[in-house]
């Protein structure tokens, strides 16, 4: 997956700890979700990165994924910012999910039903089969219209079309057997995929019931907009015969009743309430989580808010008193950190950062935070602790592209000009912008010792062959 620099409107206000970023998402030609097919048609969907949100999702998945024997290293959850409930697998075995599914899915149980679907698709290989099936209607569709276009001959020579059943007509039922032979395919693998994840949810003790939450949920927003819809045009079962297939076989599960613990609870509503905070409508976010609501949740959505309408003080006054309850949260040492950043006191980001990056030393979105308060402070005694958060952090995430950044503005105030060129080009690369990655590389390789470790990078840039090569934007 390589990015593509096109900045979201929210980034542009205040670009802050969740990072939105629009990437280019090369997803399955006809996709197993809806909304999967419009990302798809305009080539870029707007990617969150936040350190919370992603641990929480692995911790979700985790067992899943080991329950249907996939190797978790390889399986990869991509937060998309759009307020529709949907989930959908692309580019293999990513799963991409709404953010909008993870703010209404009130328990861990109903996204863990969402996901366990989705790995479902993953262990029976749908996406490989639907390529595979795309391929047949291809070759079924030309058959069609060389069946057509003979026709066509014969209607010329007088042999076709006096029973008032022309080419046109053969040729528009041959690509609607097409159509319906392809979606008749998708909705039997979405039946499997259900079945798989009442299967992995058994498997690891938990319940299904979340997942027939969410299918009645579909039903009961498609109540009316299904009634005249021919069920054999759809990608997926009509919710209602989804609900009645899974209703039977999630009930004889003995782990039917089983409930989240607490502690996954609370996990989970911080989620919700950081994902509302900062994505939600001011008046929205006020609405889920009003004055009255006194709960960690509702606290961290309202301090989140007051970041992002530039309400500074208010913010790390209600983090501060979040911290006293929860001294050993790194998230929340974070977003204090990252509101200090941002209302231009670097100095005073550091300690709060450093204390996230203590708590939870593998996490290099925060790193990366933490290394750009170091080289933003203008403390030139800090700017070798700078050099290794933002080195440690891209190593661990080469697509961040910001982080280079901040490493070439290091090196350089080092006066190492061929490091901060090095930096500089694979901040360029990890944005796609090919051009200038390659012209930083090589003025990087002209002053790096040859055949060093840097020099070898600054090479890999310069002879990088991409596949398709877009417009440096």
């Amino acid at each position: 997956m390589q990015p593509l620099p096109v900045a979201s409107p929210l980034s542009r206000q205040r670009p802050g700890l969740l990072r939105r970023i629009l990437v280019a998402v090369s997803c399955a030609a006809l996709a197993l979700a809806p909304h999967a097919a419009v990302a798809q048609s305009s080539g870029k969907m707007p990617i969150v990165r936040d350190t919370e949100i992603e641990s929480l999702l692995r911790d979700y998945i985790r067992p899943i994924l080991k329950a249907a024997n996939v190797r978790g290293s390889a399986v990869k959850v991509v937060l998309i910012q759009n307020a529709t409930f949907n989930a959908f697998v692309a580019n293999g075995q990513k799963i991409f999910i709404n953010t909008g599914a993870l703010i209404e899915t009130r328990t861990p149980n109903e996204i863990i039903g969402v996901l366990a679907h989705e790995t479902g698709h993953i262990a029976g290989g749908h996406l490989a089969r639907l390529h595979q099936q795309l391929a047949n209607a291809k070759v079924l569709s030309v058959v069609g219209l060389l069946l057509g276009a003979g026709a066509l001959v014969g209607s010329a020579n007088g042999r076709v079309g006096q029973s008032g059943t022309g080419a046109g007509g053969l040729l528009v039922g041959s690509q609607e057997l097409v159509r319906r032979n392809l979606l008749s395919y998708q909705r039997s693998e979405e039946q499997a995929a259900d079945q798989a994840a009442v299967r992995f949810l058994n498997a690891t003790h938990q319940s299904a019931k979340g997942l027939l939450s969410t299918l009645k949920g579909f039903a009961n927003n498609a109540l009316f907009s299904t009634a005249s819809i021919d069920p054999y045009l759809q990608s997926h079962p009509l919710p209602q015969e989804r609900i009645a297939n899974l209703a039977d076989l999630a009930a004889k599960s003995p782990y039917y009743n089983v409930t989240d613990p607490p502690a996954l609870q609370a996990r989970h509503d911080l989620m919700r309430a950081k994902l509302s905070g900062f994505t939600e409508r001011p008046e929205t976010v006020m609405r889920r989580y009003p004055p009255s609501d006194r709960s960690v949740a509702a606290r961290y959505a309202r301090a989140i808010l007051a970041y992002r309408t530039a309400r500074s003080r208010e913010a790390i006054a209600q983090m501060d008193d979040l911290l006293h309850e929860q001294p050993k949260n790194p998230y929340f040492w974070e977003m204090k950190g990252q509101v200090l950043l941002e209302s231009g006191r670097p100095r005073e980001a550091i300690a709060p950062l450093r204390q996230a990056v203590a708590l939870a030393p593998s996490t290099p979105l925060i790193r990366a935070m933490l290394g750009r308060a170091l080289v933003t402070s203008g403390d030139p005694s800090l700017l070798d602790q700078a050099i290794r958060e933002l080195t440690n952090a891209t190593q661990h995430e080469p697509e961040f592209a910001d982080a280079f950044r901040d490493l070439s503005t290091a090196y350089g105030r080092k006066g190492n000009i061929g490091m901060a060129e090095l930096a500089a080009g694979q901040y360029y690369f990890a944005l796609g912008q090919w051009d200038q990655a390659v012209t930083q590389a090589s003025r990087a390789k002209a002053k790096l010792k040859p055949n060093s470790p840097a020099w070898l990078r600054a090479d890999d840039i310069l002879a990088y062959q991409p596949t398709t090569r877009p417009p440096d934007k």
